[in-house]
């Protein structure tokens, strides 16, 4: 199992605080928001929950016995559930070794991170029938971006990035591109570089882009900073969703 997929405090924690009742609306609204859109993180908690009720449930059973045992008159009592009125998760650390969650995109996946997930689309692409023998590798490499192979696109643009390092098509592609292969990072400093050529024709979405970079990194203020520039009606409708 790897070390990530082990369930953090943080997330005992915040079980703890949904099932005591002590979230805010807000916070409360998104968690189940979370659940209800994912059913194996929700059956997750779920299990954990049921694994705790049980601990806690016997824990106070054996404090019972103990307390009775040293009683005249020996009297059944089965604790009941209602008593449990709050869990207390920090004193069954052991429980964090037995679950995986696998990071689940609850916490490590912020509600920023699902807003990413609804958003985001890859850039459609251009028409690769406007090919010349002059343009040739980049409408080849076009048609590896369109059918979802975006390695080869990224390695095919990169050849022509060292031979045109300011051309503003290249620069944004390889920013989409990099996006939707995963690599954040790249895709930041690709799509900042193509941000800051305000005369580019893929300025206003090389600003949605990055905006949904920024989202995706937890960073909220800068995505909402960069969707403001832009007046696209993608641009707009995140820009809705966010405030």
């Amino acid at each position: 199992m790897k070390e990530k997929e082990n369930i953090s405090p943080e997330f005992l924690e915040t079980i703890e605080r949904y099932y005591n009742g002590l979230m805010s609306k807000e916070e409360k609204f998104a968690f189940e928001e979370a659940l209800q859109q994912n059913a194996l993180l929700e059956q997750e908690v779920e299990d954990i929950k049921t694994l705790l009720f049980s601990i806690e449930k016997q824990s106070l059973k054996e404090k019972i016995d103990e307390f009775h045992a040293d009683l005249p008159i020996q009297l059944e009592i089965e604790p009941s559930i209602s008593n449990l009125r709050f869990l207390n998760f920090r004193n069954i650390a052991a429980v964090v070794i037995l679950f995986a969650v696998g990071s689940f995109w609850f916490f490590n996946a912020s509600s920023n991170e699902k807003i990413y997930d609804n958003y985001f689309k890859p850039d459609p692409g251009l028409p690769t029938m406007m090919a010349t023998s002059d343009d040739y590798t980049f409408y080849d490499a076009m048609v590896n971006y369109k059918q979802g192979d975006y390695k080869t696109a990224i390695s095919k643009w990169e050849k022509l990035e060292k031979l045109s390092p300011n051309n503003d098509t290249l620069i944004y592609f390889l920013g989409v591109a990099h996006l939707a292969d995963k690599h954040i990072d790249k895709a930041l400093s690709y799509l900042e570089k193509s941000s800051e050529t305000t005369t580019s024709v893929f300025v206003e979405d090389a600003y949605y882009y990055l905006a949904l970079v920024y989202l995706k990194k937890d960073k909220r203020d800068k995505a909402i900073e960069f969707l403001k520039k832009s007046t696209s009606e993608d641009s707009k409708k995140l820009l809705e969703q966010l405030k």
